[in-house]
């Protein structure tokens, strides 16, 4: 049931944006009565957080899969098929990201994707940890990090909703390419 209303909750959110997305509405699009749906959560909000916190654990576990075993793989490659994961895993509901975008961090105070944030910086820290000898010396890894992850998290957002004429393929080669020379000692 819980499972059902996260559903309904997700496509109303879609449809109708944070202001249209009614408890009654999510219910409908559940099939079940606004009282069934008190009985698992207490309003909207708490609806739309769940979904919210969804969204993130499956973007995350599916950088996290791309991530692993990744490790011995030069810097290049490990970067470019990450962002594509990335770029894959925020595309596959663009009226859903663009809900997210525009409603998701006043819904919370940002919590949700302040954690996401946190949890790909870690996965990115040890990235880094792992291979700090090919890095710029100057450079501090909580700082790399911080930057890294909001770059890509904001330009790869931007991309997918503004949906300039750039090729994908060339979107991953520039964005990779941002990365990487931000985090390459100079020669």
């Amino acid at each position: 049931m819980v499972e059902r209303i996260l559903h309904a909750g997700r496509q109303t959110l879609t449809e109708y944006g944070y202001e249209g997305a009614s408890t009654n509405r999510i219910a409908a699009a559940a099939g079940i009565s606004p009282g069934s749906l008190y009985q698992y959560f207490p309003n909207k909000d708490a609806i739309v957080s769940a979904v919210l916190e969804g969204y993130s654990d499956a973007l995350v576990s599916r950088v996290t899969a791309q991530l692993s075993g990744q490790f011995d793989k030069p810097a290049p490659v490990v970067v470019r098929t990450t962002f594509a994961a990335l770029l894959d895993g925020l595309d596959v509901e663009p009226a859903f990201l663009r809900a997210v975008v525009e409603h998701g961090p006043r819904l919370d105070d940002g919590r949700t994707l302040r954690a996401f944030e946190h949890r790909i910086g870690e996965l990115v820290l040890a990235y880094l940890t792992t291979h700090r000898a090919g890095l710029r010396p100057d450079v501090p890894l909580d700082a790399a990090v911080w930057m890294l992850v909001r770059m890509v998290e904001h330009l790869t957002v931007r991309y997918l909703l503004d949906r300039p004429p750039i090729p994908r393929e060339q979107f991953l080669d520039e964005l990779s390419r941002l990365a990487l020379n931000y985090l390459r000692p100079a020669s």
